[in-house]
């Protein structure tokens, strides 16, 4: 299909923002399963489901979680992927039908920081490799390295990071189609590096035998004091993609390619993946009698400098997948609704990487109690409530209908007051304060362990009750058919 707008009939919009045409309409089932391969086969998966024997879950409880919280999270995905491919309509277009023209800008802005925050974590990771690889190349560089330390990163780490960094930006500026020319190769890749580990691991611990018997260290109350924050996390870390799939989805052929591409691109490869970097992590306890749940660490007990550097190739390439595809490609789209007359494409990717870089990210991930239970679980319970409005929406409120014109349009019926929708930003907020009041309040400590989860379904109820009890004239508008 062909959109029927023009830009000069956009008010609140820009040529990144417009729908899908048909020539633009080339991602098949294939481009879907890559993509997820390539974005949950990578370093940051690796380190949740290595981090979850770290923090003392056996292997099988490990890898059950993971499984658990992708088939979880695939609905939501499934259900906001839907309007992407119907409409051809990006993340920041589809949240004006519920927040309104400007108000969409909100969940936009709050998605784009989480966003910019994995940017910078997947970018730390690929400098971690970076670094191993001047270390060995360039003689001296370890002691140079250390000439000087700013902000918890020494001049090698800086200097390594900035060079991964300008890789992710270069990507970008040569635009979407590139993207998903890089995924289609890279995803399957980085599958070859963790059979690689996986190999390594069955042969320095003699087998599977040793990593299979690694019992767990908590049990009881303390078992699930790490396995409901555990799964919450699992759910957190595709909670971000649950919301923008539409970037995505636009750019299908059809609903059966998108729907079945990520069906069976998801939940096997990450489940395939974790399992990869939970026995791994367990043969490390058998190895080096300590678990070793970043890949890139473990990599620097390796003595063969050949395999080293084809190892260390294939995490940069990893972390340049899963970087590019959801961590750049989303909160660009995400900006440009916020500043469309400003920022285009490339523009609002460079805006991320910069916000990646102030966001400290070297320190986020620098053990697995302040990865799994601060990071994932509370922006988890920022972005379940815009899940739980959005679904709640499109398909309850709405049906799937959209009038698609209207939503690039103020006055129109998705602009509400003045371009703000107050009623899904109050659910908004009641969603993420009751979702995160357990930070705080240690009595009430349960509802942070299951923060996306608690989020959405508040969100969802008190969104759909304001929206189905109005008498207003412009929420009538707005649900007109």
């Amino acid at each position: 299909m062909t959109h029927p707008l023009s830009e000069p009939e956009v008010d609140i919009a820009n040529r990144d923002l417009l729908p899908t045409t048909s020539s633009q309409r080339q991602w098949t089932l294939y481009n879907y399963l890559t993509l997820w391969i390539g974005m949950a086969h990578n370093v940051s998966t690796y380190m949740m489901a290595g981090g979850f024997i770290a923090l003392g879950l056996s292997w099988w409880e490990a890898i059950l979680t993971v499984l658990v919280g992708t088939l979880i999270v695939l609905v939501p995905i499934l259900l906001n992927s839907h309007a992407g491919t119907q409409y051809g309509i990006p993340f920041p277009v589809y949240a004006r039908a519920s927040f309104g023209g400007v108000g969409a800008g909100v969940p936009a802005l709050l998605r784009a920081l989480v966003a910019a925050g994995w940017f910078g974590i997947n970018a730390a990771i690929g400098g971690q490799a970076v670094q191993m690889f001047l270390s060995m190349l360039i003689p001296g560089w370890a002691h140079l390295s250390t000439a000087f330390t700013f902000v918890g990163l020494d001049f090698g780490g800086w200097v390594s990071f900035l060079l991964f960094w300008f890789l992710n930006i270069w990507i970008i500026y040569h635009g979407i189609d590139a993207v998903r020319r890089f995924e289609a190769w890279a995803g399957p890749l980085v599958l070859l590096l963790g059979i690689g580990l996986l190999l390594w691991a069955y042969n320095a611990a003699h087998g599977f035998g040793p990593m299979l018997h690694q019992p767990a260290k908590v049990h009881g109350a303390a078992l699930w004091a790490v396995e409901i924050p555990a799964l919450t996390s699992v759910v957190g870390n595709w909670a971000t993609l649950s919301l923008n799939i539409p970037d995505f989805t636009r750019f299908a052929k059809s609903q059966k390619a998108q729907i079945w591409g990520q069906t069976l691109g998801l939940p096997t490869t990450m489940t395939v993946f974790s399992a990869i970097g939970v026995l791994v992590t367990s043969a490390t306890i058998v190895v080096f009698h300590q678990a070793i749940a970043d890949p890139v660490t473990l990599l620097g007990h390796f003595h063969n400098v050949l395999l080293l550097l084809i190892s260390l190739g294939a995490v940069v390439v990893a972390t340049l997948s899963v970087n590019v595809a959801a961590n750049v490609v989303s909160p660009a789209y995400d900006f440009i609704q916020l500043f469309p007359k400003h920022l285009n494409f490339s523009r609002a990717g460079l805006l991320t990487g910069i916000l990646g870089i102030v966001m400290v990210p070297w320190l986020l991930i620098s053990n697995p109690h302040i990865y799994i239970f601060s990071w994932l679980n509370v922006y988890g319970g920022f972005l379940g409530p815009i899940a739980g409005i959005l679904i709640a929406d499109y398909w309850v409120f709405r049906k799937t209908t959209l009038a698609v014109v209207e939503l690039y349009a103020k006055g129109g019926r998705y602009y509400y007051a003045n371009g703000y929708n107050w009623r899904a930003i109050a659910a908004l907020a009641g969603g993420v304060v009751i979702a995160l009041i357990g930070k705080v309040v240690p009595a009430l400590a349960w509802l942070f362990n299951y923060s996306w989860f608690v989020g959405f379904i508040v969100a969802f109820i008190v969104y759909l009750g304001l929206m189905q009890t109005a008498e207003s004239p412009d929420v009538r508008l707005a649900g007109s058919r």
